[in-house]
């Protein structure tokens, strides 16, 4: 049995029964989580399982079609729009390809969500971008504009965004997507010492397993819309459920399949059986 989340009263994200579809498609069939405070959280699965759309969901930027989702004891969708955006306030996010406002410096992006949520006068605010882009080892670029910053540098800038406000709650959707290792390595120790010193509970959404698991306190693998495995990193390696050990282990054989279904290929290339 794999190791099991504190109790609810230390769970700063509880996810039950969640249900969600685009369109016909059902994405989410039920799926049950929890995030303890303080912790930094891996969700993985194969590409298209419904990780991103899990944060948009933890975010309020989607309404589940059943179930509930509650952070820090507040079911999300059941908020009016000025508690939603109270609530967002205390959450950083790093978007997929970085997400970084192409029109403005570097220092306007990681004030962005300050001019936004806070009233704090300018000197203050110009301390507090230079603070966060030290902590990524990035305060000399604070005048470039994003298209003169390389991948890992749009990558570092967007985290120093994400965690600009000291949320309570950082979500990284796959952080790691499109980077060389020397920028991998670099991003995923930013993660771990940011959520540590701010006292943060992080969300790292990815299908990178090698990175993640040297990086995470706890796992969860998402299949077919609800939770196959969770576990520390250790027991979800260890795990010899078939489409978990799969996953984790890059295997070409087990439950995910390589094809999407649909028609034989001979029917779709109207290519019949020769009679005898």
């Amino acid at each position: 049995m794999p190791a099991q989340m504190n109790s609810s009263t230390e769970n700063l994200v509880e996810i039950s029964g969640l249900e969600f579809s685009y369109g016909p498609r059902k994405l989410l069939k039920g799926l049950n989580l929890k995030i303890q405070g303080g912790k930094l959280v891996a969700i993985l699965g194969a590409s298209g399982s419904g990780k991103s759309t899990l944060l948009r969901l933890i975010g309020g930027q989607a309404k589940p079609d059943r179930g509930t989702i509650k952070v820090a004891g507040v079911v999300v969708h059941e908020l009016d729009t000025r508690a939603l955006y109270a609530l967002r306030r205390k959450m950083g996010m790093m978007f997929q390809a970085g997400g970084l406002f192409t029109d403005i410096s570097v220092f306007e992006n990681i004030a962005f969500p300050m001019r936004e949520h806070t009233k704090l006068p300018e000197s203050v605010l110009r301390r507090i971008v230079l603070m966060k882009l030290q902590a990524v080892g990035l305060r000399g670029t604070h005048a470039l504009a994003p298209s003169e910053l390389s991948g890992g540098m749009a990558r570092r800038v967007a985290l120093a965004r994400a965690i600009a406000v000291d949320p309570m709650l950082a979500m990284y959707d796959e952080p790691f997507g499109g980077l060389d290792p020397i920028s991998i390595n670099v991003i995923a120790n930013l993660i771990r010492r940011l959520n540590d010193a701010l006292g943060a509970t992080s969300i790292v959404v990815s299908y990178d397993v090698s990175e993640a698991v040297k990086l995470v306190d706890y796992v969860y693998v998402i299949a077919d819309g609800v939770v196959a495995g969770e576990g520390t990193p250790d027991e979800m390696l260890a795990s010899k459920d078939p489409y978990v050990y799969q996953f984790m282990h890059a295997k070409p054989d087990g439950p995910i399949a390589f094809h999407y279904p649909g028609r034989p290929i001979g029917e779709e290339l109207g290519v019949r059986r020769s009679v005898r």
